[in-house]
């Protein structure tokens, strides 16, 4: 089997997406994920972030059925963690490696076990020079105090990061952010973006 497929990989279905170098904070209390976010914390390791299919719950619920899962996704390490006025965890998670899910199935415990395949990742290109519009949007993103408590820099050095640090911030539906995610050429996934902020300005 090739080095590049990992088997058992666990994953966290959520209703947002999870882009390289981006991150996401999470308040977790089901026990599947606590036990998770434990053991990752424990081992140093990472888990996967998909995307729900449309009208899918992040919460399980007995008797339900597994829920459909989206193709690509990206690896999730915890950067931080508190616990929250609620009592409940909360996490702070930070995108890595994208991968491919290959196949799935849900343990015993709930946690959802994929076959994954991690992307190649292709070499990312310098900013174009049509790009300080992007740029001035990010810097404007990551002064919001949210984003400031996320920690996110508005220094990026290449297309690519600058694109996936814009999916991960903009007040974007997910389902439009989503496909950025499979395009590995930056100079397309920069291209998807214009595109995207077009169709959403006109």
């Amino acid at each position: 089997m090739s080095e590049s497929v990992q088997q058992e990989y666990p994953l966290f279905p959520l209703g947002s997406v999870l882009f390289p170098g981006g991150r996401l904070a999470l308040r977790i209390f089901e026990r599947r994920y606590l036990d998770l976010i434990r053991d990752c914390m424990r081992q140093q390791s990472s888990f996967g972030i998909v995307l729900l299919a449309p009208g899918e719950s992040e919460v399980d619920h007995p008797g339900q059925q597994a829920p459909q899962l989206s193709a690509m996704g990206c690896e999730a390490r915890v950067v931080d963690w508190d616990q929250l006025p609620d009592g409940l965890l909360g996490i702070t998670v930070e995108g890595g490696r994208r991968f491919q899910v290959l196949a799935s199935r849900r343990a015993d415990s709930g946690l959802h076990l994929g076959e994954v395949q991690w992307c190649e990742e292709v070499e990312d290109i310098p900013l174009p020079a049509d790009c300080a519009s992007m740029e001035s949007l990010l810097r404007q993103l990551t002064s919001h105090p949210h984003v400031e408590r996320l920690g996110l820099s508005a220094e990026v050095n290449g297309a690519g990061e600058l694109v996936n640090r814009l999916a991960q911030l903009l007040p974007l539906p997910a389902s439009d952010t989503y496909p950025l995610l499979a395009i590995d050429s930056p100079l397309d996934r920069l291209d998807a973006l214009h595109d995207l902020l077009e169709q959403f300005e006109s």
